[in-house]
């Protein structure tokens, strides 16, 4: 017994490994006590051992009752009834470990009847009337848990029997122990509504052990079973229809007609005829009309969350899964439409019925296949769904979500059914606009999901939408919203990066939207490629329709510009942007579909034909792109960027307005600069010397031409031509020039905003005039200017209702000020005579009206202005896309040196509206310039070291730390170009100029740091300055100073291993200097000369010692000759004397460590080398210490000092 009582406190663990733990050894140690056991026929005398003196009294009654000592062990009685009495504990977890115990024990012993469990655990679980609420709950736990070990454990229906006495045998089990296990249960079910579904699940698993069972009495206590819950229950509950399930199927020859009636009026629970009753009784609401005999008695019950287990079994039977062996039964149409739709879902349920709709719901959705998905999307669950997704103040907004996010998973694990779902968000019972009402990515991130067989299905359901159904008579409003609809979801698919591209698909959208945006389909054709001409639409497209459909080409033509695509050629494939998988550009197979629909008359008609001039240059432009594509050699890539210009400017001819102006500005100069830079009928560079030699000298180079056509691209609004603008600039960076990013850094100058308000103003009165000379030359009858009259009336009227507000402003601040002199404002409402004003009353209130004016005007040239510096801070972001594009494309080249100083410009001269302009900037100069692993070859020697000259002079007078750290990482990038051309040596003196400024200039506004990244990135060239450092250390401006050049000398000395092979005589000779100077300003310290303290004698020491380790590595043979130990160690003692510094003890240890570095012969040096870094820690803490009791000491006379005061 001592061997297993321990073990029984582990079971009530809240950890399920140490109840499980303790369970195992429980069971075994048990298991082997009772095999060594020897039944006796007196061993029912024995009254126990000492152990069971030990126990309560209570104990005594039971176990000379219950028997269990007749054929077990001491320990195994005991366990058994210590496991049953500890169900009703409320301790932690301890009902589940001696749950869990109790049912492996009576599974693994055979000693033991079912009739004797069952009067243990009923005995044991008895209500008394004084037990409080929560003991009553501990006791009908304790009876659930018992029963269902009994269950579990197979006891119930083991066979065998027990031989209990020499002439008597019990059978393990009985019909009347099913029984009474039954009938507890269903009374526990009674006693407490929140326990039914528990004690009904344990008869589910009786009933299962019963069918798998070989007892004799098997088919008795199937009847039994039945008559208990059919004919003495007859309340229906989701408890009895979910038993029901299971005996039908079970014992399908019973007379289920007669057990079913009255409730329901056929035998299978799910037939059609019974879901309106099922309904009612899954619903677990109170029934009204519980009287009528065609109404079922249903129970009612607390709610909970959790979902009822009879939603598994009945799902299993309509939807059974791809593993399961059930057969279908019933419509899973009419059972979801009636029991979920219909009373879950209806207008009246409750906020709890429709908590379970929705887990019904997610249960579901992973049995649907395509054919009954349909079926799970209906009308009120659809109207809840959105309802409940699209606000978060909602009370079933998380189960919305979550319902939504499994709606994505089923999609990810069976993207074959991505497209039938999405019939279902956007169908009849969803919504088009699913995605916005809703507030999330649903339709979106299913798209993702899907395959392209699928995309290309949504996409001819969309094109199939365009029109409705024929047989429908239906709103132009709704047709016109439906086809906006549709052209958004078709630019979707194009802007979406995740989903999956297909050539097929994506030039299926453009065409489309070709067709319907720029033609005027006259006849259908069938054998046509292009879909859309499979029918003619009908009503046809409105000009905003038209117009949507113009700008969606332009915006899906601007998103495949920026996503790249696998190209294979030959044997390699290459990712490319812009194009399509053969390689072609997307805009150019645009320009060809136009071609193709121009030359079929038959069938379409274009809808706004080009002007001649407008059609000359458009040809002109098609002729010069197919000349490029036979461009071969090196400058093949920017003759694509030069294709890709030409075919963008075609294509936004095409999809200008009617009435809208567009230039052709940008289209000359893009054939101009075409032209010039590939000559028609030349090749190679025999074309190019002709080119410059017919050209006129003063005329601006051909790349120059065509990148400030791309910077006027960057000045519009539209996406399309920004990204052209930028693709064709990366395409052409390999043939930029020096004239081209002088053109480029010029458009980053600031300007100021008074002279950009002048500029603009000008454009505005170019504007003004072009129209005033449209005006006069315009040549009509009266009728037409009465028309142009009344249009120019609705303009101002439109005008003036959009400044309403503004008018109304003023009208107040005019009314003020006639008010202040004594003067009403006019009135329509007034019948009086208006009083007339003198000349002393107009002159009196004509200052205040100017103010009044003069403020106004001075309002609107505000805001104007901040309007236009605005724009101009856009435009330099995008022109700053084009230096980061050519960085990144040609690192290498030579023109990267001109964009330095521009960049640092720009950066220094922005202010704090332009934060975001002077943080790209910055990004492009210290991530993309800098770091850069290639340097630019063949540089302008001259020009790089101007611009080096110009940051050591920023460097010397600028403010920022920031700043600074730009501009020193601009200097070492730099030292790397000029390294790799062997001409860093004019550098090296720019740095010993700034160090000399740096230390010798109070007002310097250098750092340390600028030095030292320089020491540490370049050490070997920083090694020149060794002698500028020392020389200079001495003149520093101050002592902060002087402390700071011992930390770079440090820095120096330290990287001496990094520096290669050194010149053991030049260390040398620069040790014995580095030594004799800090000897001299350590002793001039010591008798007062200079005014260093205790901290800077710290770095001077610090340097020496880190100079004294170095040379040592490098020239051991002269090293003590070099640092001469004896005058450090006189100089230790002479600090140790000091009135300064003898409260300093760590600056002598310092000089004795020196000393002792530096001592003569190889054994004692590379014995100190070991301990020399523990030595200089104590030196410096003791020095610290010092110094912070020497703060301390002096804080408290200060405090003393002022007590006194």
């Amino acid at each position: 017994m001592t061997t297993t009582l321990p073990l029984f406190w582990h079971l009530s663990s809240v950890s399920k490994n140490q109840r499980l733990d303790a369970s195992v050894k429980l069971i075994g140690a048990l298991e082997q006590f009772q095999s060594q056991f020897v039944p006796t026929k007196n061993s029912d005398a024995t009254s126990g051992s000492d152990d069971e003196e030990d126990e309560d009294e209570d104990e005594e009654g039971p176990s000379k009752s219950d028997g269990l000592d007749l054929l077990n062990v001491q320990d195994v009685s005991y366990s058994i009834r210590r496991l049953v009495r500890g169900l009703a504990s409320p301790r932690e977890s301890s009902r589940l470990g001696f749950a869990v115990a109790l049912t492996e024990l009576l599974s693994r012993i055979q000693t033991v009847t079912c009739s004797q469990i069952v009067a243990l655990i009923v005995n044991g679980s008895k209500v008394q009337c004084s037990m409080s609420g929560q003991e009553e709950r501990d006791v009908l736990f304790a009876r659930l848990f018992g029963l269902t070990s009994v269950i579990q454990s197979g006891l119930i229906v083991r066979t065998g029997t027990l031989d209990t006495s020499a002439s008597s045998a019990a059978d393990a089990s009985t019909l009347s122990s099913f029984e009474e296990v039954i009938k507890e249960l269903l009374a526990l079910g009674e006693k407490k509504s929140w326990l039914r579904e528990s004690a009904w699940w344990t008869i589910n698993l009786a009933t299962d052990a019963l069918k798998d069972s070989q007892v004799t009495w098997r088919s008795d206590a199937v009847l039994s079973t039945i008559r208990q819950l059919f004919t003495d229950y007859d309340i229906w509950s989701p408890e009895k229809v979910a038993l029901t399930l299971k005996l039908q199927a079970l014992y399908p020859d019973q007379n289920w007609r007669k057990l079913c009636s009255p409730a329901f009026k056929n035998p299978d629970l799910l037939h059609t005829g019974n879901l309106q009753n099922l309904a009612r009784i899954l619903k677990e609401s109170a029934i009204e009309d519980n009287d009528r005999e065609d109404v079922p008695k249903t129970t009612t019950g607390n709610w909970k969350p959790q979902l009822h287990f009879v939603w598994d079994m009945i799902l299993e039977q309509l939807l059974p899964g791809q593993g399961s062996s059930q057969s279908l039964q019933g419509s899973f149409q009419e059972f979801f439409r009636i029991v979920v739709d219909e009373s879950l879902f209806s207008s009246t349920a409750s906020i709890e019925r429709k908590y379970w709709g929705f887990q019904v719901f997610q249960k579901a959705l992973p049995r649907v296949t395509q054919d009954t998905m349909p079926m799970l999307f209906t009308k009120n669950f659809m109207r809840t769904w959105i309802n409940h997704l699209s606000k978060p103040d909602r009370y079933l907004h998380k189960i919305a979500q979550q319902t939504a996010t499994d709606v994505q998973a089923f999609v990810q694990n069976n993207p074959q059914l991505g497209f039938a779902l999405i019939l279902q968000l956007t169908g009849v019972n969803g919504s088009h606009q699913f995605d916005r009402l809703t507030k999330t990515k649903t339709v979106e991130n299913i798209l993702t999901s899907m395959d392209i067989e699928g995309i290309k299905n949504y996409i001819e359901y969309l094109l199939g939408q365009v029109n409705g159904p024929s047989q429908t008579t239906e709103d132009i409003h709704a047709i016109n919203s439906r086809r906006s609809w549709i052209i958004e979801q078709l630019g979707g698919l194009i802007r979406s990066g995740s989903i999956p591209k297909n050539d097929y698909w994506v030039q299926s959208i453009l065409d489309w939207l070709v067709i319907y945006g720029l033609f005027t389909v006259k006849k259908k054709t069938e054998k046509s490629r292009f879909l859309a001409l499979h029918s003619i639409p009908s009503p046809v497209f409105s000009d905003e329709l038209r117009q949507s459909c113009r700008t969606k080409l332009l915006t899906c033509i601007s998103d495949l510009n920026t996503q790249t695509s696998a190209v294979k050629s030959s044997d390699k494939a290459s990712k490319m942007s812009a194009v399509a998988s053969d390689g072609e550009f997307w805009v150019s197979k645009v320009l060809k579909t136009i071609q193709t629909l121009t030359e079929d008359s038959k069938h379409v008609s274009l809808q706004n034909n080009l002007e001649d001039e407008v059609l000359v240059h458009c040809i002109k432009a098609q002729e010069l792109i197919i000349q490029l594509k036979s461009v071969t050699d090196e400058r093949k890539e920017a003759a694509r960027g030069v294709e890709l210009l030409l075919s963008a400017t075609v294509l936004e001819q095409y999809c200008s307005d009617e009435g809208d102006e567009v230039s052709t500005e940008a289209l000359e100069a893009s054939i101009d600069g075409a032209s010039r830079m590939f000559p028609q009928g030349k090749k190679g560079k025999k074309a190019r010397k002709s080119a410059s030699a017919d050209t006129n000298p003063s005329a601006p180079e051909p790349v120059d031409v065509l990148v400030d056509t791309i910077i006027g691209f960057l000045e519009k609004s539209t996406a399309y031509m920004r990204t052209v603008g930028n693709q064709v600039f990366a395409l052409l960076s390999g043939v930029v020039q020096e004239s081209t990013v002088d053109l480029i850094v010029t458009q980053l100058e600031r300007r100021d905003p008074a002279e950009l308000l002048k500029d603009a103003d000008e454009d505005e009165e170019v504007e003004d005039i072009g129209e005033d000379e449209q005006d006069t030359n315009s040549n009509g009858s009266d009728d037409s200017e009465e028309e142009s009259d009344e249009v120019d009336n609705g303009e101002e009227s439109g005008e003036d209702s959009n400044d309403e507000e503004e008018d109304v402003e003023l009208r107040r601040k005019i009314e003020e000020a006639l008010r202040v002199n004594g003067i009403e404002a006019a009135t329509s409402d007034s019948d009086e005579e208006e009083e007339l004003m003198d000349d002393d009353q107009m002159m009196a209130i004509d200052e205040q009206l100017a103010a009044v004016f003069k403020t106004r005007a001075n309002e609107k040239k505000t805001a104007k202005g901040i309007d236009v510096q605005r724009e101009a801070t856009h435009f330099k972001n995008r022109v700053l896309d084009l230096v980061d594009t050519f960085v990144k494309k040609q690192p290498s080249s030579p023109l990267v040196l001109r964009l330095l100083s521009p960049l640092i410009d720009l950066i220094s001269g922005t202010g704090l509206d332009e934060r975001q302009l002077s943080d790209k900037a910055k990004g492009i100069l210290r991530s993309r310039i800098t770091k850069s692993k290639e340097v630019p070859l063949n540089i302008d020697v001259e020009l790089a070291l101007t611009i080096a000259s110009d940051i050591h002079t920023r460097a010397r007078k600028v403010h920022s730390s920031d700043m600074l750290a730009t501009l020193s990482q601009c200097s070492l990038y730099l030292f790397r170009i000029l390294a790799h051309s062997n001409s860093e040596k004019p550098l090296v003196q720019l740095y010993q100029d700034s160090l000399a400024d740096f230390l010798t200039r109070k007002n310097s506004s250098l750092h340390s740091s600028f030095f030292q990244d320089f020491i540490r990135r370049h050490s070997a060239s920083a090694w020149a300055l060794r002698n500028n450092l020392l020389d200079l250390s001495v003149r520093a401006v101050n002592a902060y100073r002087q402390g700071q050049t011992c930390q770079l000398l440090e820095t120096l000395m330290s990287q001496l291993p990094a520096m290669g092979e050194m010149n053991a005589s030049e260390v040398a000779e620069f040790a014995s200097r580095l030594r004799k100077v800090s000897l001299e300003v350590v002793t001039d310290a010591c008798t007062d000369k200079n005014t260093l303290g205790a901290a800077q004698l710290k770095e001077v020491l610090k340097m020496a010692l880190v100079a004294a380790r170095q040379t040592q590595r490098l020239n051991r043979a002269s090293h003590a000759e070099i640092w001469q130990p004896d005058s450090w160690r006189s100089l230790a003692g002479r600090l140790s004397s000091s009135e300064r510094f003898k409260k300093s003890p760590g600056l002598p240890k310092m000089c004795e460590q020196i000393a002792q570095i530096s001592k003569p012969g190889d054994a004692s040096s590379v014995k100190t080398d070991a301990p020399a870094p523990k030595m200089k820690r104590k030196a410096e803490e003791s020095l610290e210490a010092e110094e912070a009791s020497n703060t301390m000491k002096k804080v408290k006379r200060k405090k003393v000092k002022s007590d006194k005061t």
